[in-house]
């Protein structure tokens, strides 16, 4: 099957390329200029060269395909320099969508997040809109809702939950921040993630496209839960460190990100403290059975990547 593949040089883009090869599928990627080195297995893709504001080369990429898979999304966005979530949660979402519909491309799988809600954050709300314009269209669609994904980003330029929590908080010679919702110290780490490994989150993409039962269908994806401490914790025995946490008024966090987040170096903005709070867990247990899946769990094995970045 031929795949058109919107963001393909991206963390999750690329173990969903690896996966499309792996089963015989042919990808066709939309890639900026410059960014061909991205592409792991660039030899076995058909490359357009464009972006999301290219109307064209979304057409020619979608044109020969008879699917398409949209992995586009931002963990922060920086309007100032034209990167923002409704451009590519929405925009972008509705770019291939409406290119789907006029090509007779009827298949379409997108990525989306756990937790996403029309009365969240400009993140969640993004994602929202960018679901229900899928839905109410005319394709045979599919949504992915991942917690917390983890895995080897396999190089740099693939931002990853583990290596950028590495390098923004955990390597810092201060202890680490256990956030917590109001002044009780008690109450400090005390909300759940559920990881899940991003070569399971590829197996689900590419086993979906031919199953008729997970058309029209929404699935959140998790792995067993953990609470935050617990998290940071795994991550930092992963790497052979231990590592001090200090509770953390989620209050004090967003005073200070409302200052800074709009620099890049500062570590974490207000609404991704406001989600991370919010019990971002989910039971997969059927939808492994379903698309018959086995679960890769979140451990210090599976996280031994770390040593590396």
């Amino acid at each position: 099957m031929k795949v058109a593949i919107f963001g393909g040089t991206g963390f999750v883009g690329s173990y969903i390329i690896d996966e499309l090869i792996k089963n015989k599928h042919k990808p066709i990627v939309l890639v900026r200029s410059g960014s061909e080195h991205k592409l792991i297995q660039k030899d076995k893709c058909k490359i357009v060269t464009g972006d999301l504001n290219d109307h064209n080369a979304i057409e020619k990429t979608i044109k020969s395909a008879e699917s398409v898979i949209y992995t586009i999304g931002l963990v922060r966005e920086f309007p100032k320099k034209g990167i923002s979530f409704n451009q590519t949660h929405f925009e972008g979402v509705k770019s291939t969508v409406d290119a789907a519909v006029k090509n007779g491309v009827s298949r379409y799988i997108l990525m989306s997040a756990n937790g996403v809600k029309v009365d969240g954050t400009a993140y969640q709300k993004t994602k929202y809109v960018g679901e229900e314009y899928l839905k109410f269209s005319k394709l045979d669609w599919t949504i992915f809702r991942p917690s917390l994904c983890f895995g080897d980003p396999r190089g740099e330029g693939r931002p990853e939950f583990a290596t950028q929590l590495k390098k923004d908080m955990l390597s810092l010679p201060i202890p680490s921040p256990n956030f917590m919702p109001g002044l009780n110290p008690f109450e400090a780490g005390n909300f759940a993630l559920s990881p899940i490994h991003i070569s399971n989150v590829a197996e689900f993409f590419v086993k979906s496209l031919e199953m008729d039962s997970a058309k029209n269908k929404v699935y959140h994806l998790g792995g067993d839960a953990f609470y935050w401490k617990d998290i940071v914790q795994t991550m930092a025995l992963a790497y052979n460190k231990k590592k001090w946490m200090v509770p953390a008024p989620a209050i004090g966090v967003k005073m200070m990100a409302s200052i800074f987040e709009r620099f890049s170096w500062f570590p974490i903005t207000k609404d991704q403290v406001t989600m991370l709070l919010e019990n971002n867990v989910c039971d997969s247990t059927e939808h492994f059975k379903d698309f018959e899946i086995e679960p890769i769990p979140y451990n210090e094995e599976t996280l031994n990547y770390l040593k590396s970045y």
